[in-house]
C-alpha cells in the first residue's frame, strides 16, 4: 500500500497524509463472522474513568480473526483484503472447500486468490500456518502463539514480525521488533509473513478533528495544569515539570519499569532493555 497525499484546498489538508486504501474491498463485512461494539468512553463496569481522553468516535463493528488457525490441512482461497477498523493491519477473508469462511490477517505480499493452507508441515509462504518447530531458522512470522491453542499473541499489528533466530531443545528463538529474544513452545503455531499495512506508521493525521472520529479526546499534559489538578501542574511561566514524570495520582511514569510477569521471565533470553545500557 502507498501514501496517499491531498491537494490543500483546506488548511489541514496542507499536511494530511493517508494510506491509500483504494484497492481493498469497499463493501460491508460478513456478517456471520461480526458482533456488536460497545463503546466504553473510557470508563469500567463501575462507571468511572480508568483511560483518560477517550470517548466520542465512530460506531464500529468488530469483526471476528481467526488467531489460531487450527483447521489443519484445508487450503482456504483469498476472496478478498477488507479495512478493519479495529486495528491498524488489514484483514483477509479467506474461503475454505467446505464452504466455510473466516477473517484472518492479512500478511504483506498477500493478493486476492492466492490459495493459504494451515498445517504441520506447509510452504513458507504469507498467509501459510503451520507450529514455530517447523519452520525454518531466518523466516519471517507474525500473530505467534505464546501459550499452544490459546492463538496469536505476538506481532499482530500493521507491519510488524519476528524472525526465527534458533532452537533450543523443544523451544524457539524468537526476535521480536523490540530486540528481545524469546523462546517460545515450538508447538505454538505462527504465520509466515509480516503483517500488512506497514505504511501505517507514517501516515500524518492532519487535524484534531480527525482523531475525535477515532475515538481520542483532547489530551492536556500536566504541566498545563494547576498545582491542584497535577503534581506538574503551576509555577510562573513554562516549566518542564520540576520533578521526574508521574501520573496525576502520583505513581512514577515514563520509564519506570511495570513489569511483575516473574513467572515467564525465564523465557526471554535477551531483554529488550540491553542495548540501552550500552
Amino acid at each position: 500500500m502507498a501514501l496517499k497525499s491531498y491537494n490543500p484546498v483546506t488548511p489541514s489538508q496542507r499536511q494530511l497524509v493517508l494510506v491509500d486504501r483504494s484497492s481493498l474491498y469497499r463493501g460491508a463485512p460478513v456478517k456471520t463472522l461480526t458482533e456488536g461494539k460497545h463503546s466504553s468512553g473510557g470508563r469500567n463496569n463501575n462507571g468511572r474513568i480508568t483511560v483518560r481522553f477517550r470517548g466520542g468516535g465512530h460506531k464500529q463493528t468488530y469483526r471476528k480473526i481467526d488467531f489460531k488457525r487450527r483447521k489443519f490441512d484445508a487450503p482456504a482461497q483469498v476472496e478478498r483484503i477488507e479495512y478493519d477498523p479495529n486495528r491498524t493491519a488489514f484483514i483477509a477473508l479467506i474461503k475454505y472447500p467446505d464452504g466455510e469462511v473466516a477473517y484472518i490477517l492479512a500478511p504483506q505480499r498477500l493478493s486476492v486468490g492466492d490459495t493459504i493452507v494451515a498445517s504441520e508441515h506447509a510452504d513458507v509462504k504469507p498467509g501459510n500456518a503451520m507450529p514455530v518447530g517447523n519452520i525454518p531458522i531466518g523466516t519471517i512470522v507474525h500473530n505467534i502463539e505464546l501459550k499452544v491453542g490459546k492463538g496469536g499473541q505476538i506481532a499482530r499489528s500493521a507491519g510488524t514480525y519476528a524472525q526465527i533466530v534458533g532452537r533450543d531443545q523443544n523451544y524457539v528463538i524468537l526476535r521480536l521488533s523490540s530486540a528481545e529474544q524469546r523462546l517460545v513452545n515450538g508447538r505454538c503455531m505462527a504465520t509466515i509473513g509480516a503483517v500488512s499495512n506497514p505504511d501505517h506508521m507514517n501516515a500524518s493525521i492532519g487535524k484534531a478533528g480527525r482523531k475525535r472520529w477515532m475515538g481520542w479526546r483532547p489530551h492536556n499534559r500536566g504541566v498545563t495544569m494547576n498545582p491542584i489538578d497535577h503534581p506538574h501542574g503551576g509555577g510562573e511561566g513554562r516549566t518542564s515539570g520540576g520533578r521526574h514524570p508521574v501520573t496525576p495520582w502520583g505513581f512514577p511514569t515514563k520509564g519506570k519499569k511495570t513489569r511483575r510477569n516473574k513467572s515467564t521471565t525465564k523465557f526471554i533470553l535477551a531483554s529488550r532493555h540491553a542495548r540501552k545500557k550500552k
